[in-house]
């Protein structure tokens, strides 16, 4: 099959308007006619249903959590991108486009990402209308705070929880449609197969995580809107239920997977403490607005600090290297999070991490600069011109609270330390995924009515995505793009009818669903799913992570196949299939995570050059910066599946072609 991305003719400025003038349509009194699945209840897949449901079709929602406010978007903390320019400071539609490809180190699909930019303002108009209670400054006006690897301020927020807010705005619109009968919302149900009939999505089996009951589900199209694939890694800052499960197994049924190897790494996420823990908390980017990241210069210093003999405190300003700010005057600590990562990286591994723990990675997040500042300037405010220290401090920390304060509370629960009087320690942690299913210009994966929004796709972000940039993308596919594209799509289908369950499609699909589970608990294995993930989380990291090189990455395929052999011989999953098994759902998980462990690190390992997250170590320049090869790697690679052995797929290129912007070596300095 070969890949036809859609991209429609005409200037990028009027691609999209374009394109959807010219979109078939599905009239009001044919659309309660159609059924349409949304797999997944964060923002793509809120935002989808909702919409969808308000046009008039019938929609079926699934979330495996016990509800859709409990979604992974709720995560994302600080803030979302808009080319709005309400700081006047020379924002435009382009400029966002333009910083998000560059950002992605020329890896995206160029029309995606302007339409992209060219929906962000939609974005917050409609969440202010459903009454996200964004920050606003003195005036009323909605404020903006700078986010990574741009010089304008575009980043909407509401304090420290923007994603929380974002996801109770798509909720309540989901609620709504679900109050009218619009939208059947099944909780607690875990997509585990698609099924085709005659080459199109016509449902799912899923099964209701409660009694363990497998059902099928019909439909006219169905949408995948289940996250990234970040928990491959076993340590990330993703909640421990995301998954790749309902992404591969569509990609097992036809739909290519594109980019596997583009993963982000968060730079300021707080470091691992110990072997039992599960997962990795993130403090979020908008800190770098304030925080300023350093290191000791001294390596002695770093060693006192790491055994405990000396604390951040005791550095003197002129001992410190602010190491973001020396490498790239131009952005300082706001440079994207990929070339954060790795100058955090290297700092460490040359000897100058600061946090005790296995492997001395750690570097500082500081804000007494920040609250020397703000208090001078809030004395200042309000009439005191030659406020004392206290009051500087006082003020100054009174500022950051009402900015960052339930972040400041979180780290200090976990840490047990007081970021008002100690600096935040940080260190690089797996993030988000821009790869994902391969999908055209009107998200529809090669599976023809299947389609798949926000981070289970690859479209927007290339090599590296921009902070506020995922919540911006996720609720651009759900409001403002899914449904005109599917609705084109659906035009076809109104005289089609309902969508059979009974048919051998189906029964195929289920008997094999049936079938994996009865293997996993029939298995009588020794080692529980939790082993198996950790090995493959240990590999991953290690060959597959931060740094990538050509013996690592051909050792890590050869390991994941023997884990993988291993884990089918040796798996103990307990209890039944016909009862709430959370150690079945972990099975059926991991299982997956094996196999795209693979796959990413083959991507990694054809992907000759080193661009934003990717980072192969033979193809660094003469400053440790990432060596791309445009003339031969300028594409999207998306695989093909072609049965168990992942050794097997095959990859077909998607060659990225740039009419509106010049591709040059990324630079931040």
């Amino acid at each position: 099959m070969k890949l036809d991305s859609k991209i429609p003719e005409g200037h990028i400025s009027q691609k999209w308007t374009d394109y959807k003038d010219h979109l078939k349509l599905v009239a009001p009194n044919n659309r309660p006619k159609i059924d349409i699945i949304v797999v997944g209840t964060g923002l793509a897949g809120a935002s989808a249903a909702a919409s969808l449901a308000e046009m008039g079709y019938n929609v079926k929602a699934f979330c495996f959590q016990d509800s859709p406010r409990r979604a992974h978007s709720i995560a994302a903390q600080g803030g979302i991108n808009a080319a709005k320019n309400y700081q006047n400071d020379g924002d435009s539609i382009y400029r966002l486009f333009y910083d998000t490809i560059k950002g992605g180190d020329y890896r995206a699909r160029e029309a995606n990402v302007h339409r992209l930019a060219e929906v962000s303002g939609n974005i917050i108009d409609q969440c202010v209308a459903q009454g996200v209670p964004f920050a606003r400054d003195y005036g009323g006006m909605l404020d903006n705070r700078s986010f990574g690897g741009t010089q304008v301020q575009r980043t909407f927020y509401a304090a420290g929880q923007t994603g929380q807010q974002l996801l109770l705005g798509a909720y309540s619109s989901l609620s709504r449609q679900i109050g009218l009968g619009r939208i059947q919302m099944f909780n607690r149900h875990e997509m585990l197969d698609i099924v085709k009939v005659d080459g199109k999505a016509r449902g799912i089996i899923a099964r209701n995580l409660i009694t363990g009951e497998l059902e099928r589900h019909s439909a006219h199209a169905v949408i995948i809107a289940s996250g990234g694939y970040g928990n491959v890694y076993f340590l990330s800052t993703n909640a421990m239920g995301s998954n790749v499960t309902a992404a591969w197994k569509i990609h097992k049924k036809g739909a290519y997977f594109a980019n596997p190897c583009f993963v982000q790494i968060h730079p300021t996420c707080i470091p691992v403490h110990g072997e039992n823990q599960s997962k990795l908390t993130l403090m979020s980017e908008s800190l770098r607005n304030s925080g300023r990241i350093w290191v000791p210069k001294k390596i002695e210093d770093a060693q006192a600090i790491r055994a405990g003999k000396m604390k951040a405190t005791d550095i003197k300003e002129e001992d410190r290297d602010y190491f973001l700010e020396r490498r790239y005057p131009a952005f300082g600590n706001l440079v994207p999070r990929d070339v954060a990562s790795r100058a955090a990286k290297e700092r460490c591994d040359a000897g100058f991490g600061i946090e005790n723990n296995a492997t001395n990675e750690g570097v500082y997040l500081d804000f007494s600069s920040e609250i020397i500042n703000k208090g001078k300037q809030t004395a200042y405010a309000q009439g005191n011109h030659h406020p004392t220290d206290e009051e500087v401090m006082k003020l100054g920390k009174a500022w950051i609270e009402e900015k960052y304060g339930n972040l400041f509370q979180m780290y200090q629960k976990i840490t047990d330390e007081n970021p008002y009087e100690l600096p935040m320690k940080i260190y690089p942690a797996v993030h988000y995924t821009m790869g994902g299913v391969w999908v055209d210009y009107n998200l529809q994966s090669s599976i023809p009515g299947c389609f798949v929004a926000g981070e289970a796709n690859f479209s927007d972000h290339g090599a590296n995505r921009l902070g506020a940039s995922a919540l911006m993308q996720g609720l651009a596919d759900g409001y403002f793009v899914l449904p005109y594209t599917v609705s084109d799509y659906l035009a076809n289908e109104i005289r089609t009818g309902t969508i059979s369950t009974t048919s051998a499609e189906f029964d195929e699909a289920e008997n094999n669903v049936r079938s994996q589970i009865d293997k996993f608990l029939n298995n009588n294995g020794s080692k529980s799913v939790d082993h198996f993930h950790k090995l493959l989380g240990h590999i991953m990291w290690n060959k597959v992570g931060m740094g990538r090189n050509e013996q690592g990455l051909i050792e890590a395929i050869r390991e994941i196949a023997e884990l993988k052999e291993e884990f089918y011989r040796d798996v103990y999953v307990p209890g039944t299939s016909n009862e709430l098994n959370t150690e079945l759902e972990k099975a059926l998980r991991v299982a997956d995570f094996i196999d795209l462990g693979q796959l990413m690190a083959r991507d990694a390992l054809q992907r000759k050059e080193s661009a934003g997250g990717h980072f192969r170590e033979e193809y660094q320049d003469s400053e440790g910066e990432t060596l791309r090869d445009d003339e031969n790697f300028a594409f999207v690679g998306a695989w093909e599946y072609q049965g168990n052995d992942i050794n097997a797929e095959v990859l077909h290129k998607e060659v990225l072609e740039y009419e509106y912007i010049k591709i040059a070596a990324r630079n931040y300095k």
